[in-house]
């Protein structure tokens, strides 16, 4: 089935844009693939399906193995400090950057390989305590002291909205964190481009399409339901 599931994600995509006057080229597909084995990931591939996203750093590194280098890697999991080293320069892009602290050891871990490492700041738009990131009233203040980490490239925002059964009450938290992503691209940061607002999961990814998102962040509806057994 996850062919066929995979067709339509990427139909509600395009209607998703078509609706709001957007290309759907301007939205990336990234593949939710925890907990899901290799196989499931070679069917996707075997799809055309080349970007996925993982949410522990021993499970990613491992996938990162097993699979050719044309397959392209987002860690989109709360990360620790003490696991930044094993996925530097091994990913193309971190969106759970949650803390300065945790920019600094990106930084200190990029530095030491000589490399740019691209990231996402985690944006808690929804105020949960249960949920990681910065707010939208102090993320000024952090990309002030982030965009001065010449080993990091701060490309956009991420969120994860909160789990709701009808998608329409996230569109007001999706809108505020787009408001906040354009005008954080006229401070004119350093090592700040602003390119990609990473929003939207399985159950609401067509309105977070419609609020601007850039990037999508599906597994449930190509992979199915997850056992965590």
């Amino acid at each position: 089935m996850i062919k066929e599931n995979l067709i339509e994600v990427q139909k509600k995509i395009a209607d998703a844009c078509e609706r709001t006057s957007r290309n759907p080229k301007e939205v990336t597909l990234i593949a939710v693939s925890k907990t899901k084995p290799n196989e499931m990931l070679e069917e996707a591939i075997s799809c055309g399906q080349t970007i996925f996203g993982e949410n522990y750093v021993q499970e990613l590194t491992q996938k990162i193995e097993d699979f050719p280098e044309s397959i392209h890697w987002h860690m989109i999991g709360h990360l620790q400090r003490n696991k930044v080293k094993y996925i530097i320069g091994k990913v193309d892009c971190i969106h759970s950057v949650d803390s300065v602290r945790l920019a600094k050891q990106i930084q200190d871990e990029a530095q030491k390989k000589d490399i740019c490492q691209d990231i996402l700041l985690e944006i808690n738009v929804g105020m949960e305590e249960s949920k990681w990131g910065f707010t939208l009233e102090n993320i000024q203040d952090a990309l002030k002291e982030i965009s001065l980490f010449s080993n990091i490239r701060v490309k956009g925002f991420m969120t994860s909205a909160p789990y709701v059964e009808n998608p329409e009450e996230n569109r007001l938290l999706f809108r505020s964190l787009k408001q906040c992503f354009e005008e954080t691209k006229q401070y004119g940061y350093p090592n700040v481009s602003m390119e990609h607002l990473s929003m939207g999961m399985t159950n609401d990814f067509e309105v977070a399409i419609e609020e601007g998102a850039t990037m999508v962040r599906v597994g449930t509806a190509i992979f199915g339901e997850r056992n965590y057994n």
